[in-house]
């Protein structure tokens, strides 16, 4: 009877365990939009191996003061699409998931699920400057 009660348990301490993780994995404290330049994106971690990067927020142009946002990316999609716009001003969707327990999951509370290629770059507020289309290429067989 002792041992059923121990099982019993131990059973429903990993059940609780569980449901914690799936819970803190899938709710988000909160969304939201980043956009500015990709500084540094890396796959770091001894176990388990996530994407860590920065983005430079810059407020005004010329400035020299640059706050970073810290991230996390969890997915490889995610890495890719984002390897594939360095260079240019990015929009960022991140969710903040609070509560979890080890730095595994990733070193911070921002998890970007989503890069997009920002197209104007916003001076002041009402001032936006627009980013002049990608020229297309002149192929091969158009010339001479």
């Amino acid at each position: 009877m002792l041992i059923k009660r121990l099982l019993l348990a131990l059973l429903l301490l990993i059940l609780l365990t569980v449901a914690y993780f799936y819970a803190a994995l899938n709710w988000s404290y909160s969304s939201g939009e980043r956009a500015g330049w990709i500084q540094k994106l890396s796959k770091k971690g001894w176990v388990c191996k996530t994407w860590e990067g920065e983005l430079a927020l810059v407020s005004i142009p010329g400035s020299s003061t640059v706050e970073k946002f810290q991230f996390t990316i969890a997915d490889d999609e995610t890495a890719a699409a984002l390897t594939e716009v360095m260079g240019k001003r990015v929009n960022l969707h991140y969710e903040e998931k609070v509560g979890l327990p080890t730095s595994c999951f990733g070193e911070t509370r921002h998890y970007v699920t989503k890069v997009t290629v920002a197209s104007d770059i916003s001076l002041s507020p009402g001032v936006v400057v627009h980013a002049p289309p990608a020229a297309p290429a002149a192929s091969a067989s158009s010339q001479p």
